[in-house]
């Protein structure tokens, strides 16, 4: 006999009260269940509607990610939500036609499927790029740009941004920059960590009070936890004030492995201009020519603390700026604070930067690298291609 789905009284096929859900009929046993059972499939039913222009999702994609590694925590959210979804054997498994609807997907407390979840608060997404006459730099050089208004306009005492060492060709060096040819000297990626608290440290010692830092994630989370840690530094030196300007960044390489692997490939470092990664490849540009090669020959490279790190958008930054998304020559910037979203308006109308918005199209290449990153903490394998 049937079984009623929501108080699981056995039903007679003959009962009055009868739903169609999933091609098969849905008996139970009062008119009170039946409503209560037709209250949440009509749910089901707006949730598949509001996902029809999205992505196909499957159960096949939840079962790649989620259940074959043995991350299922068994809270059964995916068979709750969909009628061909089933837990057994201590997993879930597909027992009836999947139409790709991504809910069970949705559900699952172990899927990154939200914006914010993925790249965090967003006030508003942009593609700019400078409009500093003779200004150069690296995907638009948006960042220079920021900080040269912010730096003509006393907004900020210093920057603290990072340049290469004239004795060792690309290795990075924090400086405290209070003017326009310091910045312009600190353009451009690089790659390599840089110790940047050891310059923000200094920069305050020195007395500066308004301060703008640049880094990438890992470097802005410093910063923030001594903010707002009860045992962080700048909570308790409350006279600093500090602009965080995040860099996108899905790995950083240690200074030897670069100059092993270039000196290697009969390169040398002091006649590189430029470097860029970009759809999983590592270039390197020398005045007209460009050496291109795989991201994964830098494996054994790479920090050893990305392999940890989740963050590729600089979440806690008050703006972020990155190379993914925007077309060539321009830059991706995101504004997350209020005062980060004032400040690059203002720099926009002032006219050192030209900006539009960011569409959905461009933003969905930040979402997916932004994905990778994310459900590395759950890979068994490592991630080969960035």
């Amino acid at each position: 006999m049937p079984i009623d789905p929501i108080c699981k009284k056995e039903v007679s096929e003959s009962s009055e009260y009868v739903s169609e859900s999933g091609g098969k009929n849905q008996y139970f046993c009062c008119p009170e269940c039946k409503k209560k059972f037709d209250e949440l499939e009509n749910s089901v039913i707006r949730l598949r509607r509001t996902l029809e222009d999205k992505e196909k999702i499957s159960f096949g994609k939840l079962n790649k990610e989620i259940i074959k590694p043995g991350i299922c925590t068994l809270c059964g959210a995916c068979a709750a939500t969909c009628e061909s979804i089933v837990i057994e054997g201590e997993q879930p498994k597909l027992r009836g036609k999947c139409t790709a609807c991504g809910v069970c997907y949705n559900q699952c407390p172990r899927t990154i499927t939200t914006e914010e979840g993925l790249i965090g608060d967003i006030r508003y997404p942009y593609s700019a790029q400078t409009a500093i006459k003779g200004l150069e730099g690296q995907d638009g050089a948006v960042v220079t740009s920021m900080l040269a208004y912010a730096l003509d306009e006393g907004l900020i005492d210093c920057a603290i941004v990072t340049t290469t060492s004239n004795e060792e060709p690309w290795k990075p060096i924090p400086i405290v920059a209070t003017s326009y040819e310091e910045l312009v000297k600190a353009r451009g990626s690089k790659y390599i960590h840089s110790m940047t608290m050891e310059a923000l440290m200094g920069a305050i010692q020195e007395g500066m009070r308004s301060i703008a830092f640049v880094g990438t994630s890992c470097n802005i989370d410093a910063v923030t936890k001594m903010q707002k840690s009860p045992y962080g530094f700048l909570h308790m030196f409350m006279r600093a004030n500090i602009l965080k300007l995040g860099l996108f960044c899905m790995d950083t390489f240690y200074y030897d492995g670069i100059k092993e692997f270039v000196e290697n490939h009969g390169m040398k470092l002091e006649a590189i201009d430029s470097m860029k990664i970009r759809k999983g490849r590592f270039e390197f540009y020398m005045g007209d020519e460009v050496r291109s090669y795989n991201l994964s020959d830098f494996d054994s490279y790479r920090s050893s603390s990305c392999r940890f790190c989740t963050d590729l958008a600089s979440e806690n930054a008050d703006i972020s700026f990155g190379g993914i998304g925007s077309p060539d020559g321009c830059t991706t910037v995101i504004a997350r604070s209020g005062m980060g979203y004032e400040i690059f308006n203002e720099a926009v109308d002032r006219g050192y930067i030209k900006a539009r918005q960011l569409t959905q199209k461009e933003m969905q290449p930040v979402l997916n690298l932004a994905k990778l990153k994310k459900v590395q903490m759950y890979s068994l394998i490592r991630r080969q291609n960035a």
